[in-house]
């Protein structure tokens, strides 16, 4: 009897992995809404290196890009044109919610797609070249007053964008009119990073974990940290808060990803069940630390609960600034 009934545990455990293996997706991809460089790029490669290491994908996934609109032009083409590609994920952040608060993403809202993992969160920071004569944020406000439109501010997205709100809630912080500033629209932090650094803008609004790499470097530096304290870490342990220089900002930026939303329920749980096992491993920790993330996981429906929930105070936020369509 317990021979047969370890002969059936065996079957039952064959016949797991085989469901397993069958469910992995065949090519899998990750699309990049930007162009390479800045936080989605970060996101994908972070997801493409986890789940090799972790032997969860037996092929290499691959990242491709997909710029346009923060987002928008991966999400529309992901819903309209790949709705049930198992094997893509797509990297969102909370500027994706934020611009689908505002009807940025077109004929689409926030219930268009299948809601997957949230895999670490960064911050936001506000950025400027090492030379920069802005040492602090009491300098950078004091210019933005004297002159609003002599300070060049690049932004991933135009008004209305995460990173516009950004500097939109120092100048409001600070009594300036956001409208008044002067912004430059760029393609990701990547895009920002080199503008900066090439002394095409002033200043950038940007994400600290964009960012670490040119601080290291000595390039950069960031005025403020938008976060409620100092981050761990002997490489980000002098960077400001905005909270400790008077301006009561704070701006996290989760990333994750989702799918189509014609995926079916067994690939979705296929996908859920490896981010679940990713999440919760040391391994994964040490690769999301080296990217200069937090921590943030949740997946499935705990993941898409809290996305209908920022969007909703998204919505808010952005019918004070007068952004709504």
């Amino acid at each position: 009897m317990k021979i047969a009934l370890t002969r059936l545990a065996l079957l039952a455990t064959g016949l797991l992995l085989s469901s397993q293996l069958l469910a992995e997706p065949k090519r899998p991809e990750c699309i990049a809404p930007a162009a390479p460089g800045g936080g989605f790029d970060l996101t994908c490669k972070l997801a493409q290196s986890a789940l090799m290491d972790a032997k969860l994908l037996s092929k290499p996934m691959r990242v491709t890009y997909m710029p346009g609109g923060v987002g928008a032009v991966a999400y529309n083409a992901v819903v309209a044109q790949r709705p049930g590609d198992a094997g893509t994920i797509t990297a969102w952040s909370s500027g994706s919610l934020l611009n689908l608060a505002q009807g940025k993403f077109g004929r689409f809202d926030e219930n268009a797609v299948r809601w997957l993992a949230g895999i670490g969160t960064s911050y936001g920071a506000i950025a400027v070249r090492n030379d920069s004569p802005y040492k602090n944020l009491d300098d950078l406000v004091k210019a933005l007053k004297a002159d609003p439109g002599k300070v060049v501010i690049g932004s991933s997205g135009t008004v209305g964008s995460q990173d516009w709100m950004q500097t939109a809630l120092l100048a409001k912080a600070a009594g300036i009119e956001p409208r008044n500033l002067r912004y430059v629209a760029l393609e990701g932090g990547g895009e920002i990073a080199t503008a900066l650094l090439g002394g095409h803008i002033q200043v950038g609004s940007t994400d600290i974990s964009d960012s670490m790499p040119h601080i290291l470097a000595g390039n950069m530096r960031i005025l403020a940290v938008l976060s409620d304290e100092r981050l761990p870490g002997d490489d980000k342990a002098g960077i400001p808060t905005a909270k400790e220089q008077g301006y009561d900002i704070t701006w996290p930026v989760v990333r994750g990803f989702y799918l189509g939303p014609k995926v079916s329920d067994e690939d979705y749980a296929w996908w859920k069940a490896a981010f679940d096992q990713l999440l919760a491993s040391e391994d994964f920790v040490k690769l999301r630390d080296q990217r200069e993330l937090f921590p943030f996981a949740m997946t499935g429906p705990e993941l898409d609960a809290y996305v209908k929930t920022r969007v909703a105070q998204y919505k808010q936020m952005a019918q004070e600034f007068g952004l709504t369509q």
